[in-house]
């Protein structure tokens, strides 16, 4: 039974973050009630006071999600990808642009937001964003000690890696006209794999340095 009232709580919880991500990604915390966000997510508003403080507590629990969300897809897609770094890598990629693309009016709201949440709140953001890296940084550092990557900054490598992840949310009124998510996984890996992977062994990889020509899309242009 407590299991059950867990997971319901859960669900209505996402409901309402969702909700609130999608409204204050358009328009601007400050210019959404929570009475608004009620409204948009199907409930009472007296359930999300229930949760939630204030319209600071909302933004703060919609960018851990989306950072929890991240710290779990991809870790395991690095697993899975097995030993080799470069797929490792590409792997890890794919997981955060696919989580991002799951919430990008959060990660829109974000970046947006962020600044309201006091020194407190924008630490604890800090310290689980650098926690995400870690699986990338560490696909990096193991191809660079295999003599697949040049001999890069690893952090600075995978800070290229989520700018671009984040890029998909932030700019993707203007990518959407040329690419749809799998494009645009697929040309960023090529374009950074191809700087990374040591000459004599890019031959190895086809299939991520050699996406088909036509970066095609939903929309057209």
């Amino acid at each position: 039974m407590r299991t059950a009232r867990a997971a319901r709580a859960d669900l209505r919880t996402r409901q309402v973050l969702r909700a609130a991500a999608r409204l204050m990604g358009r328009e601007g915390a400050d210019a959404v009630s929570m009475q608004a966000i009620a409204d948009e997510a199907g409930v009472s508003v007296g359930l999300i006071y229930k949760y939630f403080g204030n319209k600071q507590d909302l933004v703060l629990a919609i960018t851990v999600q989306v950072l929890d969300d991240v710290a779990m897809s991809v870790p395991a897609a690095v697993d899975r990808a097995g030993d080799d770094a470069v797929l490792a890598l590409a792997a890890g990629f794919r997981a955060y642009c696919e989580t991002i693309d799951e919430h990008r009016h959060a990660a829109v709201l974000t970046y947006r937001e962020s600044k309201t949440l006091g020194a407190d709140g924008q630490s604890e953001l800090k310290r689980r964003e650098v926690a995400t890296m870690k699986p990338l940084v560490g696909a990096v550092r193991r191809g660079i000690d295999a003599g697949l990557f040049t001999a890069v900054d690893a952090e600075l490598m995978t800070y290229d890696l989520v700018m671009l992840a984040h890029a998909w949310a932030l700019k993707h009124w203007y990518f959407e006209r040329s690419f749809d998510l799998e494009a645009y996984v697929t040309h960023q890996t090529a374009i950074v794999l191809g700087g990374l992977i040591v000459p004599e062994r890019r031959a190895d990889y086809p299939a991520l340095l050699r996406p088909s020509a036509a970066p095609h899309t939903t929309g057209g242009r």
